[in-house]
């Protein structure tokens, strides 16, 4: 199995790239965003590689990330995403967003990738949430740990990111913003102090 290839950049297309290894060229599919990021043709660059063995044809697939690689993978476990789905997400959301997205539980985010539909989508943030975990890089909001009011943090929380959203934000965006409020005002803070500190971020 391949696991990584180092060579010269001979050709891009559409959803491919070619790589001179030694004299022997590599078809390798990647997201729209790799292959945008690439060297001129000639030049040298290497690439993480998830090869894939079926029973009429083998067909790499390129990141020049692990985190893109390791999202890949975890898109390829929930039902009905194939390769070309995953490069499709991945070509409109890099991991940092992507790991928003499910977090915040935005399908619209998700269905923005070529090929995937709203129900596609909601498979795809429903079934990684708890799966994601180990890959985001923001948290959920987290409940307090001792007290009275366990519980009160995550649902002002909530009822923020809803809030922001009826302004018009994309889910997403409102998530983050008021992540960001919560860990500035504390777990004790209310939806309100939490609106305006997510509208202060946003207007940034």
């Amino acid at each position: 199995m391949i696991g990584k290839l180092k060579g010269l950049l001979e050709e891009v297309d559409e959803d491919r790239l070619l790589i001179d290894v030694g004299g022997v060229g590599y078809l390798v599919f990647a997201s729209a965003r790799t292959l945008g990021r690439l060297p001129g043709k000639g030049e040298a660059f290497a690439l993480l590689i998830d090869t894939h063995v079926r029973e009429d044809h083998i067909h790499l697939y390129g990141f020049l990330e692990r985190a893109e690689r390791e999202w890949f993978r975890l898109l390829l476990t929930v039902q009905g995403v194939g390769a070309r789905h995953a490069l499709a997400i991945l070509s409109v959301l890099d991991p940092a967003e992507l790991s928003t997205a499910i977090m915040a539980q935005d399908k619209a985010a998700v269905s923005r990738a070529n090929g995937v539909g709203p129900k596609l989508a909601q498979r795809v943030v429903h079934e990684l949430k708890e799966k994601a975990g180990r890959l985001a890089v923001i948290s959920e909001f987290s409940p307090p740990a001792t007290g009275g009011g366990a519980g009160r943090a995550p649902a002002a929380s909530g009822d923020a990111v809803d809030a922001l959203v009826a302004l018009g934000y994309r889910r997403s965006e409102a998530f983050t913003a008021v992540g960001k409020a919560a860990a500035e005002l504390g777990e004790a803070a209310g939806v309100e102090a939490l609106i305006k500190s997510g509208l202060q971020e946003l207007a940034r």
